[in-house]
Parts: C-alpha cells; sequence; structure tokens
C-alpha cells in the first residue's frame, strides 16, 4: 500500500511517500519503509512548499499521484494557519483521487518515531512502565504535550507552560529540540514527525481498510488572529 503522508503543525513542513505492508506478527506488526521525503523547517511556507513537496516526492519515487492508495495527515495540536494547511491539501488530495484520508494526532506520530529509533546514544531504556514526554512548540512560551506508556497515549495532548507541565513518570522526551531542554530527561533524537511515524500511527485503520473519520484539527485553544474590534463594531452598530 502506498500512503501519502503530510504533516504541517510544527514548523517543519513535511511530506513523504510510504510503502506500507503487513508484518510478520507480534513482533513485527507493520513494517513502513519510506520512498521518498522532504522536509523543510519554516513556520511561515506551509502553503508554498507543501504541494510542491509532494509532487517532487512522486518524481523522485517514480510514481504517479494514481498510484496512491491513501493519505494521512498530523491533526495536531498545532497552530491555526499551518494545520488547516496541511489538512486543506490532504483533504483536496484524497477528494481529487477518491482515496481516504486518515487524520492521526501528530504527537502520537513522534512517539512512534522515538519508540522505532533503536539508534539511541547513549542508549535509554524505558521500562514497561515507564512513560515517553512528548512537547512541541506551542508558540506564547507554551507547549503541546502528551505521554505514552508502551506505545499509547495515557495523557493528552494539551497545552501549558513548561514550568506547568506535570511530567508524570516520564523517563525520557522527544519533540522541538528547543522545548526539550526545560525538562531535566533523557533526549530521544524524534523531533517533528515524519512520513513513517504518520502512517505507522494510522496502519491499523490503513491495513484494515476502515472508513476514516472526518478530519478535526487539534488547535486546543483560540487562533493567534483575532477579529479587530471595530470591524466588529461596524458590522453590528453596537
Amino acid at each position: 500500500m502506498l500512503v501519502l503522508a503530510v504533516d504541517t503543525a510544527t514548523p517543519a513542513v513535511t511530506a513523504g511517500l510510504v510503502d506500507l505492508e503487513q508484518g510478520a506478527g507480534a513482533a513485527d506488526p507493520v513494517r513502513a519503509r519510506t520512498i521518498a521525503y522532504r522536509v523543510r523547517v519554516d513556520p511561515r511556507a506551509h502553503a508554498e512548499v507543501l504541494t510542491p513537496q509532494i509532487l517532487e516526492c512522486l518524481t523522485e519515487a517514480g510514481r504517479s499521484r494514481t498510484d496512491i492508495d491513501a493519505i494521512v495527515v498530523g491533526v495536531g495540536p498545532g497552530p491555526f494557519t499551518g494545520l488547516r494547511v496541511g489538512m486543506a491539501t490532504a483533504a483536496a488530495f484524497g477528494d481529487a483521487l477518491g482515496i481516504p484520508v486518515y487524520g492521526v494526532c501528530s504527537l502520537d506520530a513522534i512517539a512512534a518515531d522515538a519508540a522505532a529509533d533503536p539508534a539511541v546514544s547513549p542508549p535509554v531504556e524505558l521500562p514497561p512502565e515507564a512513560e515517553l514526554l512528548v512537547v512541541t512548540d506551542a508558540r506564547r512560551r507554551e507547549v503541546y504535550w502528551a505521554r505514552y506508556r508502551e506505545g499509547a497515549r495515557v495523557a493528552g495532548p494539551e497545552v501549558c507552560k513548561p514550568s506547568e507541565l506535570d511530567e508524570g513518570s516520564a523517563t525520557a522526551i522527544a519533540g522541538s529540540a528547543s522545548h526539550v531542554d526545560f525538562f531535566d530527561l533523557p533526549v530521544l533524537p524524534a523531533e517533528t514527525p515524519s512520513p513513517a511515524g504518520l502512517v505507522r500511527v494510522a496502519a491499523p485503520e490503513l491495513l484494515s481498510r476502515s472508513v476514516p473519520e472526518p478530519l478535526v484539527p487539534l488547535y486546543l485553544r483560540r487562533p493567534d488572529a483575532v477579529e479587530n474590534a471595530y470591524r466588529r463594531l461596524d458590522r453590528t452598530g453596537a
């Protein structure tokens, strides 16, 4: 199954093509092989670069749009403007190609990447009862966060100041490089959602070809841009 994966929930604009197949058993449930990907860190260029990145991935992989079987998109949490670019683009491609679009929590994808990467130096051993903390930039000196145990989300997603975040029983952290240092925890090298991480999260639904739920963005708070008070007065006459 060829899956297009995109995410714009962080400053990284991510697009990639992932070949997904059923694994050999419980120890190897799914195999997600990245065929082509593009990542550009630019919080102001989501709309300009995402579609060209998708087309570049198709060209690099020697595939056409009609080869895509499904789409996975990160639904946040993330800032309003950037997040809606990825979701609108994924929905438009899905509608044009007549293929399903699955939304996943972007923090879940980072957690999946952290768990899948054995090349951590120094090694970080996570006992079964331990938790992984994932944080990303929420602006306003805040972070989006969630905690995971044995690959499952057990708290979050939420938004708060780093000083107010309850680490729980976390013994490692992953996520935004500029925010993980707020916490005295070993750092796993997963900063933003990768195409493979996004697909791993959605793998059960993808492989079962289930009908996707409607895409619902995880904003967690009102957008930074608000309507000018004078414009409200002009419209209402109040």
